[in-house]
């Protein structure tokens, strides 16, 4: 048969605890490449194009729905109350997916690599087998679970702690991630007893059950890396390393230029146009797009911003949300932009802030600008037209407007619009006192040697 992407539902578990992590947050709510665990397995689902997709949560229940629901706020959640084994976790989404008679694939929550590729070659096997089970070879099989096999057949998952010699010599594994007809899996997991230490329901028993019913089981498999699942910082630090390397190894085939690709930090969601140039100890947080042939020097952070096409930005420059670069804009050392667009050609090169605000093409920012957005309760917006040009150590009191090919002088308070065309100038008039510095240190000096003595 051939299957309709549209008639697959995903099932994601993120009910764990996750106590090897030491922490008070949801295991899969930590971070990896900028965002949480569970946006990543949540990412890769989309390329099956799902007709629904469940999330089944306990621990941190609430924290972990309103992140998923900040990924994708149809998405529908689940609460296992009390987690008493996979196969008891899944059962939760039963209901969720009534009415539903396509496949299934079930996922974890804390396993962020498993690729489109090989959720692809898991829905083609279904075409031909029941049951599929992705499974991998192990360079350390360890406490993996066994998968036993008859040819292309699966017969059975076996747990290491209950193989014989003969089965923990299996190097082939079990990731725990299975596909079926939705009234096929759940049939299944009602079979499914507790008859064990732990008195929970494995999923991994679905397999033997499908086998005792007749049905067919096969094995998908993928790289070992893509199951890595995260159950301890160590492994979340492994993580992090394994996404870094790859998302590196991508922007230099994609034709991005890395001056040090050991020091260039990606986020989940990075896109770099090629011909661009990333210097060395950059991080890009979560939304950032930069266009084909900008430049970003050393010591940059990025995060929430579009850079386009000709930009420069850096070094030592920080965009935050709301930051847009157009076309050929400078941002230069010691900048930071919020909230603000640059329009084509306009440059801030020194030692400012620039927030909350609309900066016009061809216009200059001097060193030293501030744009004063914050009154203590609301944000407000600058607004400066374009080829004005902003003296240095300008202070721009929001709201208030600059218009266009206006000047202000060095030092600067701008609390009023400033028309069109017109220099502003609003600083206390400077007055010199011949020979008050001189005497103003010495009484100084006086005090201190009394307040010593």
């Amino acid at each position: 048969m051939t299957k309709d992407m549209h008639d697959i539902a995903v099932v994601l578990l993120a009910a764990g605890q996750g106590s090897r992590m030491n922490s008070e947050l949801p295991k899969v709510l930590h971070h990896l490449g900028g965002v949480p665990l569970v946006w990543h397995a949540l990412n890769a689902v989309q390329s099956l194009d799902p007709a629904r997709v469940v999330v089944v949560t306990g621990h941190g229940a609430e924290a972990v729905e309103k992140s998923v629901a900040a990924f994708d706020a149809e998405i529908v959640c689940v609460r296992q109350e009390t987690q008493s084994g996979t196969a008891h976790a899944v059962a939760q989404a039963e209901d969720a997916l009534s009415g539903f008679s396509g496949d299934v694939v079930v996922l974890y929550g804390d396993t962020p690599f498993v690729s489109a590729d090989t959720l692809g070659a898991m829905c083609t096997s279904r075409e031909t087998s029941d049951l599929v089970v992705l499974g991998f070879e192990a360079a350390d099989p360890g406490r993996y679970g066994r998968l036993i096999t008859t040819g292309t057949e699966l017969q059975k998952i076996v747990e290491a702690k209950d193989a014989t010699a003969e089965e923990l010599a299996v190097t082939l594994c079990n990731s725990g991630v299975v596909m079926a007809n939705r009234d096929t899996l759940f049939s299944l997991i009602s079979d499914v007893g507790n008859d064990n230490a732990a008195q929970e329901y494995y999923l991994t028993d679905i397999v033997g059950l499908a086998r005792d019913a007749g049905k067919s089981a096969s094995v998908v498999m993928c790289d070992e890396a893509e199951t890595l699942g995260i159950n301890t910082r160590a492994e979340l630090a492994q993580a992090e390393v394994a996404f870094q390397n790859r998302a590196r190894a991508m922007a230099l085939e994609n034709g991005v230029s890395l001056q040090d690709p050991a020091t260039t930090y990606f986020s989940f969601d990075t896109v770099i146009g090629r011909d661009t140039v990333i210097g060395a100890n950059t991080v890009m947080g979560p939304g950032v797009t930069i266009e084909s042939g900008a430049q970003i020097r050393p010591f940059c952070h990025l995060e929430g911003c579009h850079v386009s096409q000709g930009a420069i930005v850096g070094p030592f420059a920080r965009l935050r949300p709301g930051a847009e670069l157009q076309e050929n804009t400078h941002v230069g050392n010691f900048v930071e932009i919020k909230n603000a667009v640059l329009a084509e050609g306009a440059k801030v090169n020194h030692l400012s802030y620039v927030g909350d605000a609309d900066i016009g093409e061809a216009t200059n920012i001097g060193a030293g600008t501030i744009t004063c957005n914050y009154d203590g309760v609301m944000k407000h917006r600058t607004t400066i037209g374009a080829r004005a040009f902003i003296g240095s150590n300008t202070l721009l009191v929001a709201p208030v407007s600059v218009g266009d090919e206006a000047m202000t002088g060095s030092g600067t308070v701008v609390t009023q619009d400033v028309e069109p065309g017109a220099l502003a100038i609003a600083r206390a008039r400077q007055v010199n006192k011949p020979g008050l510095a001189v005497k103003l240190m010495e009484m100084l000096r006086r005090k201190k040697s009394k307040k010593e003595a």
